[in-house]
């Protein structure tokens, strides 16, 4: 573990740079290749990009799915095949000596496999200290077409246990928790998350740049008031090998304090335009004082979980590794739909 003092404040960085999807790579081998030679442009972006911010940069966010791209209708066990990481693989350790050769925290979001699981792999955040040490696995629990936890919650929970849904890890640099994707659209993940002691949220992310307040933008500023958290956001710049419009995934990586307050914001292309200081003290200081706006400790869970507790829309435990396709996932939702339009509710 890393030896160095719990921080007051330090600066972060969302990275935002460029995925090189492998879908259209000739063989899983050179899928292979391909993720191995964008760890290698990681590993020059970070050391480079420290150099440049100084050495209170001490947290780096990378973008959703970088090493890779997203699936598109490959079979799952393809995937696993082609794209997704083992814990303790190879790739892993190539990240984890990122983390370590540049003394930082990184954040990488990716696909990997898991051996109680085979033929599914999970969407995952993984955090390595300055030690290369795994201090977080977070994997995607709201996910439109490809396997959650929640997806095998029985199983998932007597194999990890509940509190793997929603983990935090204490850090010299604070508390940290990872949102993938569209998952900050989501309220209760980051509140999960914040009831466990969660003041910065890392938020890898592709998504369509825009100076509008599209629904990730508001969802950012949002999760950042009502949990009194940082949110650090890293965005692709630019999306290529898919056949959608590069720049569909390209732009407006940012950092929002605890208060909603935007601190910086990447344009388009790559970039470490990205990074603002995160104040610890302050935050913690805003989370102890009595008023109208320190909203985390307003909370009155028991008036809501009632509700939660006796209201299923999108069910748990449908998948069937070995069984389940693609298609399960829309069906699923059309059923939910068609269900909830029966009974009134929308």
């Amino acid at each position: 573990m890393s030896q160095d003092p719990p921080a007051t404040a330090y600066r972060a960085v969302a990275l935002q740079t460029a995925c090189h999807a492998v879908n259209r790579a000739d063989s899983a081998a050179a899928a292979r290749d391909q993720i191995r030679a964008a760890i290698d442009r990681v590993h020059e972006q970070v050391t480079a990009s420290k150099r440049f911010i100084g050495p209170g940069a001490r947290l780096f966010v990378l973008p959703e799915y970088l090493l890779t791209g997203h699936p598109i209708g490959e079979p799952f066990q393809e995937w696993c095949d082609r794209a997704a990481l083992a814990p303790g693989g190879p790739e892993y350790a190539r990240l984890a000596a990122i983390a370590e050769d540049a003394g930082v925290f990184l954040c990488v979001n990716g696909y990997e496999t898991d051996e109680h699981f085979p033929g599914v792999y999970f969407q995952a955040s993984v955090v390595f200290d300055p030690a290369g040490q795994t201090v977080l696995r977070y994997r995607r629990l709201n996910s439109m077409y490809s396997v959650t936890p929640h997806d095998l919650l029985d199983r998932y929970l007597a194999v990890y246990g509940e509190e793997s849904l929603f983990p935090v890890a204490r850090t010299e640099i604070g508390t940290l928790a990872a949102i993938a994707s569209e998952e900050i659209l989501f309220p209760e993940v980051a509140r999960c998350l914040a009831m466990r002691g969660a003041e910065v949220f890392l938020h890898s992310s592709s998504e369509v740049c825009s100076a509008l307040l599209s629904p990730k933008n508001v969802a950012k500023l949002a999760r950042a008031v009502e949990n009194g958290a940082y949110v650090v956001s890293a965005n692709t710049g630019g999306l290529y090998g898919t056949g959608v419009p590069a720049a569909s995934g390209d732009g407006g990586s940012q950092i929002v304090d605890h208060r909603g307050i935007v601190l910086a914001k990447a344009g388009q292309g790559e970039s470490m335009a990205a990074n603002a200081e995160i104040d610890l003290a302050a935050l913690r200081r805003a989370r102890r004082t009595p008023e109208m706006m320190n909203l985390l400790p307003r909370q009155r869970f028991e008036l809501y979980a009632g509700s939660y507790a006796r209201t299923s829309f999108y069910p748990p435990d449908t998948v069937r590794p070995g069984e389940t396709g693609r298609a399960h996932f829309i069906d699923t939702q059309r059923a939910v739909i068609e269900r909830l339009a029966g009974d009134g509710l929308i």
